[in-house]
This record gives structure tokens, C-alpha cells and sequence, in this order.
């Protein structure tokens, strides 16, 4: 039961930040949903150091469930990606909507193989 609590903390401060995030006025002519695309890169990120640091046994485990499962699992979201690549398909931006997609996988994927080295190598 503690866990669910832990993760509920983390869960909580994590959508919290994503809805501030999502106030931030940006400027998006093209279409492509940028605040979405860096939270999940970012959220990718620092899930990679966080994974890293726990291999090495560096952080308890009920503080790798708060950072991975509650701030990383509240902060990012997949569903908004998938919705937002709907959209755009929908109202014809297409290549826009495949860039969305190409790039949120190819960067987030870099961005935990980034953390990764940069955890290891200190």
C-alpha cells in the first residue's frame, strides 16, 4: 500500500508540472505539438539517469519508484502523443504527424541512451 502512495506523490507532481508546461504560450504554425514532443523527450531523459543511477544501487527503491513510475509516469504522456498524431492526420498534415512520430521515438530512445553515458561515465 506505501508504494501505491509513492507513486501517487510522484504522480502527482509530475501531471502537475505537464499542466504548468501546457499554460506556456508557443508558437506553433506548423503544427507540431513542440510542449508535448520535449516533455516526453525530457521525461525520456531523465528516466535514463534514474534507471543508471538505480542499477548501481545509488537510490533506494521506493525512490526509484517515485522518480520512474509517479514523476516520470505523470509527466510524460503517450496518450496526448497519440492523440495529437491523430489530429494531425486528420486535418491533413501528414508529413507533419510522421515527423511527430519518427522523431518522438528516434529522440526519446537517444535521450535515455544519453542519460545512460552520462551516468556511467561519472
Amino acid at each position: 500500500m506505501l508504494d501505491c502512495f509513492i507513486v501517487g506523490a510522484g504522480g502527482f507532481l509530475g501531471s502537475v508540472l505537464r499542466y504548468l508546461i501546457g499554460l506556456l504560450e508557443v508558437n506553433t504554425n506548423t503544427g507540431f505539438p513542440i510542449k508535448t514532443f520535449l516533455i516526453n523527450i525530457f521525461g525520456a531523459f531523465v528516466i535514463g539517469i534514474v534507471a543508471s543511477i538505480a542499477s548501481k544501487n545509488a537510490i533506494s527503491p521506493k525512490l526509484e519508484l517515485f522518480l520512474k513510475v509517479g514523476i516520470c509516469g505523470g509527466f510524460t504522456t503517450f496518450s496526448s502523443f497519440a492523440l495529437e498524431t491523430e489530429k494531425l492526420f486528420e486535418k491533413g498534415f501528414k508529413l507533419t504527424a510522421l515527423a511527430y512520430v519518427v522523431l518522438s521515438i528516434l529522440c526519446g530512445v537517444f535521450a535515455v541512451y544519453l542519460a545512460e553515458k552520462i551516468v556511467i561515465n561519472n
